[in-house]
């Protein structure tokens, strides 16, 4: 598998509002971990009438933080790219703060979540529900809506056309590659939605977590290479005999911690379900060791 160049240089300045762009800024909550990285960033666009997106997870320091280097400015509109809780959560502090309306895909979907059910924001319902390709509007600012499932069903990102950037919460990393986590999370939905952002024109992306991405083009193809490198390495390791996923995550994932199985097994079930669909792989149950799969 060919390794990505990734970033992972990023030291943020925890609770600080720092600008990024022209009418752009962003401050880092100090949750940072394996999931999150260097923490959540939260972007604020525009002045003086202001849109926050991805307002983060529930950290009452972080809302506070923010609202105290807003100073006298007024949140107007508060956008939320997916419903995982460091990204959402803190929208319904934030609206008790400030009365601005939520705006997002919807709340997030009803499939179990099984182990990572800690992960998922039950509780987010937004104001505003935004469809793909709608407008949002501020007093100096306008974002376009692109619904991108895969890392989540109802992830969008945000199109900044005067900054030539877009907002791409989870959807692509400068430091690592977004988990996708069934039975929400496809990678085929994923890919799709690579490919489409393929195809705009915006120079610079912002993530919810990490350093900008300067050449976009260049880390989808990337991106879209590493997954499916990654299901081929299934595939091999299915056709050499492994067939459960706790043999395939010891064969793939044999340098991790424990507390990171759960999630690399949902991972790695990703890839099978990707497969299945491909109409390479059956699935099966067996007694002993509960489901397994098999190439055709």
């Amino acid at each position: 598998m060919e390794p990505i160049a990734f970033q992972s240089d990023f030291s943020p300045r925890y609770g600080e509002l720092v600008d990024v762009a022209p009418n752009i800024r962003r401050i880092v909550a100090n949750n940072p971990g394996p999931f999150t990285g260097p923490g959540t960033g939260t972007y604020i666009v525009g002045a003086g009438e202001v849109a926050v997106i991805d307002p983060g997870p529930m950290m009452p320091e972080h809302v506070d933080a923010m609202l105290k280097g807003l100073g006298d400015e007024h949140i107007s509109h508060i956008i939320v790219t997916h419903t995982h809780t460091d990204h959402s959560p803190a929208s319904r502090l934030l609206q008790q703060k400030t009365g601005a309306g939520i705006f997002a895909f919807g709340p997030h979907s009803e499939k179990d979540a099984g182990a990572l059910e800690g992960g998922v924001d039950r509780e987010f319902q937004p104001d505003f529900i935004v469809a793909d390709g709608e407008m949002i509007e501020g007093q100096d600012w306008l974002l376009e809506a692109i619904h991108t499932p895969g890392h989540c069903s109802n992830h969008l990102c945000f199109a900044m056309k005067s900054a030539d950037s877009l907002f791409c919460g989870d959807q692509l990393m400068a430091w690592a590659t977004p988990v996708i986590l069934p039975p929400d999370g496809s990678i085929s939905e994923y890919i799709d939605s690579l490919e489409r952002l393929a195809k705009r024109s915006e120079s610079i992306y912002y993530p919810t977590h990490g350093l900008p991405i300067d050449q976009p083009q260049e880390t989808i193809i990337a991106f879209i290479r590493h997954r499916l490198d990654r299901i081929d390495q299934v595939a091999n390791a299915l056709g050499g005999g492994l067939s459960t996923l706790s043999e395939l995550r010891e064969h793939i994932y044999h340098d991790i911690p424990s507390s990171l199985y759960a999630g690399a097994e949902l991972s790695l079930l990703a890839s099978l379900e990707y497969l299945e669909q491909q109409g390479k792989v059956d699935r099966g149950e067996a007694a002993s060791e509960g489901r397994f799969w098999r190439l055709r």
